[in-house]
């Protein structure tokens, strides 16, 4: 919250009122004292006792069940994210991070930081919100040449794991870099993806969720630029996808999966 603060101030010292805050989806659940509360929610609104309650009610059992320290924790949320960490939850019992209005929080401690910083005489500029969430639009975008070529190889390779009766395979495309001719088709069993996690109290066998690997090329890569792209107004705009051309222009991977594979 003070990094972003900070970016708002020295752009405000440049006249650049203006800019853009990218917040990852499930940021909430690795803020520490969070990532402990909504532990522990997991496990008190999953028991037969809360499980009998009706909505309205479980709040005030949450309150009485849990521990000290994560109720001040509680309390201290604004009401509507404290309700969607207690209350909307997944088929498994967990909390449905997507639904958690991080962004608004985030930009409420920001704008009480940079007012504070204004009576100081810290802060020269004009600080005011928008949200938009983007997870479905990112989802639902038009897919580009390589996208297509990509997906049809996945897809054709599982009709061959099929035919080959290699049940309970994921099907997977590697050396996605190179040009299509040279992909390697093959079969990953869904076993070796399986991780346990609590679901509704329990330990169970899950598909391990897909995180930001923060020791990984394109984390590294965007760290090493944040501070500058923070304070500058840079952008690069590719144009309309290409499905038609020389395939230096239409088949080209995306630059995370480049910098991924060191190219």
């Amino acid at each position: 919250m003070t990094y972003i603060a900070s970016a708002v101030a020295k752009r405000a010292e440049d006249g650049k009122d203006f800019g853009t805050v990218l917040i990852p989806e499930g940021l909430i659940e690795f803020i520490p004292a969070i990532k402990k509360l909504i532990a522990e929610l997991n496990d008190v609104l999953a028991s037969d006792e809360a499980q009998n309650l009706g909505r309205s009610q479980q709040i005030d059992f949450v309150k009485q069940h849990i521990s000290a320290e994560n109720f001040a924790v509680f309390n201290s949320l604004p009401t509507s994210v404290a309700r969607q960490l207690a209350l909307d939850r997944d088929p498994h019992g967990n909390v449905q991070v997507s639904l958690i209005e991080t962004e608004k929080l985030l930009s409420a401690m920001v704008a009480a930081k940079l007012d504070k910083w204004k009576k100081a005489g810290k802060y020269v500029g004009k600080f005011a919100s928008q949200h938009h969430f983007f997870g479905y639009e990112g989802r639902c975008a038009a897919p580009s040449n390589y996208d297509a070529d990509y997906c049809y190889s996945l897809g054709f390779n599982a009709s061959r794991l099929i035919a080959n009766g290699k049940t309970g395979y994921m099907s997977i495309i590697k050396n996605t870099t190179a040009p299509a001719a040279e992909w390697i088709a093959g079969g990953v069993p869904i076993t070796m993806m399986m991780n346990l996690e609590r679901r509704n109290g329990k330990m169970k066998p899950v598909i391990r969720k897909a995180l930001v690997e923060l020791d990984g090329a394109p984390f590294k890569y965007f760290a090493s630029k944040r501070d500058e792209w923070a304070r500058e107004t840079k952008y690069v705009y590719p144009g309309p996808i290409q499905y038609f051309g020389p395939t230096e222009v239409c088949d080209q991977p995306t630059i995370t999966l480049k910098l991924e594979q060191k190219k």
